[in-house]
């Protein structure tokens, strides 16, 4: 799982073929021991290489995969032991990759998913409300006493494969991409998560604010964004050139981190919210967009937040999707199934 993704096609995919047929879930007695799965990512920015205790529970499945391909075979075997919680051990990306591999494993069959955090950035569980020092065994004994948190993640193909799909819970385009690469420098300094956001958010307010239309950061991507079954156009004001967008962002999450809110009001489901080429007088409106204080003529200001069932974007740039890049071309994009999270 360490090679980084830069192509759409070099994220590892079980052939719809082979998904397993449905199970029928067993029922454990009273007292009996839940059979649980482990991805492990060593390489995940908290977990440092260190190994964990496997003796929490002799029905403990750990599987370590150095790499992407090794993931749907660890999965698949999962699958065989008809395991009760398939745990993540690692950040939004090792998430990410797990969903995708899983797709054609499990189908809409999926176990209860447990995520722990220990990744660079961990905005899914920053969603379930698990707090940073969530071990296994904790999600173990929220399996039976803890909550239960509902989310669907996006599904993600490209026009030429349309049967093979990327699974992520956060996706975006244009300035968001060139935040992702000044995220990467702000690791580097020793920022992470929710600090992560503040930092290259006030780095991007301020290169929104002084520079010119024609830096990166205003500039963003030319883009088309389709809403719906119909593909109905996405609208555009008249804030710069109609066919570029400044930032595009969409989720499936609810809670963000930081305590952003950039789809206003807006909560369950797919969201999306796009900036055209907006002045500098609406950028410096952000903030208070991004913490829900302004919700009033943000259309006409080019800030447009809508929900929808799916989206299609076809894009000149590169995209990121749960903190890698992915290649330009036309993409379609809706929900994935419902999967139940373990949390507190």
């Amino acid at each position: 799982m360490a090679t980084p993704i830069f192509e759409f096609a070099h994220i590892p995919r079980v052939d719809l073929a082979t998904r397993p047929r449905t199970r029928v879930r067993r029922v454990r007695d009273a007292g009996q021991a839940p059979t649980v799965g482990v991805i492990y990512n060593p390489r995940s920015h908290r977990n440092l290489g260190a190994d964990f205790d496997c003796g929490l529970c002799p029905h403990v499945h750990i599987a370590q995969p150095r790499e992407r391909g090794q993931l749907p075979e660890a999965l698949a075997e999962f699958a065989a032991k008809d395991i009760d919680l398939l745990v993540i051990n690692g950040g939004d990306g090792t998430v990410r990759d797990v969903l995708t591999c899983g797709q054609a494993i499990f189908g809409d069959d999926w176990p209860a998913i447990a995520v722990l955090p220990k990744g660079k950035t961990n905005a899914l569980t920053v969603d379930l409300g698990v707090p940073e020092d969530w071990g296994l065994q904790d999600a173990i004994d929220a399996l039976d006493h803890g909550s239960r948190v509902y989310r669907r993640p996006m599904q993600v193909s490209h026009a030429s494969e349309p049967g093979k799909q990327v699974a992520g819970f956060i996706l975006g385009a244009g300035a968001f991409t060139k935040a992702t690469q000044a995220g990467q420098s702000a690791h580097k300094l020793g920022a992470f998560d929710s600090m992560v956001v503040a930092v290259t958010g006030m780095w991007a307010l301020l290169q929104s604010m002084f520079a010119t239309r024609g830096n990166p950061w205003r500039k963003g991507a030319r883009m088309r964004i389709g809403l719906g079954a119909a593909d109905a156009p996405m609208e555009h004001s008249s804030h710069g050139d109609p066919a570029m967008r400044q930032l595009l962002f969409a989720s499936t999450l609810e809670r963000l981190p930081a305590g952003i809110k950039p789809f206003g009001a807006l909560k369950g489901g797919l969201k999306l919210v796009a900036l055209d080429q907006i002045s500098r007088r609406t950028t410096a409106l952000v903030p208070l967009v991004l913490l829900g204080k302004v919700r009033n003529g943000l259309r006409e200001r080019g800030i447009h937040q809508v929900a929808a069932t799916q989206f299609s974007l076809s894009i000149d740039d590169q995209f990121i999707l749960d903190g890698e890049a992915f290649p330009a071309g036309d993409y379609h994009i809706e929900q994935g199934p419902e999967l139940a999270f373990v949390a507190p």
